[in-house]
């Protein structure tokens, strides 16, 4: 019985370790006090963004947009498709970088830049006049396996429940991403969904 349960451990932890082809990690505002300070003053999230996979940037990948309103998917948006570009690295690499900076503007929009390591993409999606959005590294609590779609970050409304608001409870809910709107009454959000090729 004893020797059993020691391998019982080893199985989960190899599971644990090697049940995702793919790891996001992420790290939110700035290390900079002022930097940090300016960011939230002028309500705009910033992530540095790192994927970590056997020769990940030897993959090519989508990042697509869905706009949530609702409860219904009233859009898609294709923001990169790296397949129908060259290679944007020579050398094989267990790391992709990037940064994601989103704010909401006066239009009202939501804007978004994603800076990856060679090139940068702005997109604008239709918002509420609301100062609550908050962009979400969903990704980061994601199982991501090459070949699978998995949801990179969301841009949320939070769940408001007498007179409070809440976002993590969102985020942390387990509910699938597509359903927040249904189950927690947010009128908009968007998803942004990624997969890396096999």
């Amino acid at each position: 019985m004893n020797r059993i349960k020691p391998f019982l451990i080893f199985i989960f932890l190899t599971n644990l370790i090697y049940g995702q082809d793919v790891k996001m990690t992420t790290e939110y505002s700035s290390k900079n006090q002022d930097l940090s300070d300016l960011l939230k003053f002028e309500n705009i999230d910033f992530y540095k963004v790192k994927f970590t996979g056997k020769n990940i940037s030897d993959k090519n990948f989508v990042l697509i947009a869905k706009e949530m309103w609702d409860g219904k998917l009233k859009s898609t948006d294709t923001i990169i498709d790296t397949s129908k570009y060259p290679k944007m690295s020579e050398s094989k690499s267990d790391t992709l970088r990037l940064k994601v900076i989103a704010k909401r503007t006066e239009e009202p929009k939501l804007k978004l830049w994603f800076r990856f390591p060679k090139f940068g993409i702005n997109k604008k999606y239709d918002a509420m006049m609301s100062d609550d959005y908050s962009l979400r590294d969903t990704g980061t609590n994601e199982t991501i396996k090459y070949g699978k779609n998995f949801y990179a970050f969301t841009y949320i409304l939070p769940y408001e429940k007498d007179g409070f608001k809440f976002w993590c409870a969102v985020d942390d809910s387990g509910k699938d991403v597509e359903n927040w709107g249904k189950e927690f009454g947010i009128k908009h959000y968007v998803i942004f969904e990624m997969k890396f090729d096999e």
